[in-house]
């Protein structure tokens, strides 16, 4: 048992990792084609009950559902936010 498992209702550091950075990549595929996308990096640290969420994506213009890469990049790292958000809430 990890000391994350001795508070049952808090999610473990790596539950809110995993969270955020399935949300983030599920917002970037639901704009672009996994093909489209030249590349892409998602980073989630939670560390002392800090959230830090980077979304890098590069894709080209016109690639996706009309989204610049920038807008779907922030939007990413705000889902990710969102999906931990929703994990402390349960």
């Amino acid at each position: 048992m990890s000391h994350a498992d001795s508070n049952a209702s808090e999610p473990s550091d790596e539950t809110v990792v995993q969270t955020g950075s399935d949300a983030a990549e599920d917002e970037i595929f639901s704009a672009y084609k996994q093909s489209a996308i030249r590349d892409y990096d998602v980073t989630v640290v939670f560390e002392d009950g800090v959230l830090e969420v980077d979304v890098y994506l590069n894709a080209p213009d016109g690639a996706g559902d009309g989204r610049s890469a920038d807008q779907v990049a922030d939007e990413a790292a705000l889902a990710a936010r969102s999906a931990v958000d929703e994990l402390f809430d349960e």
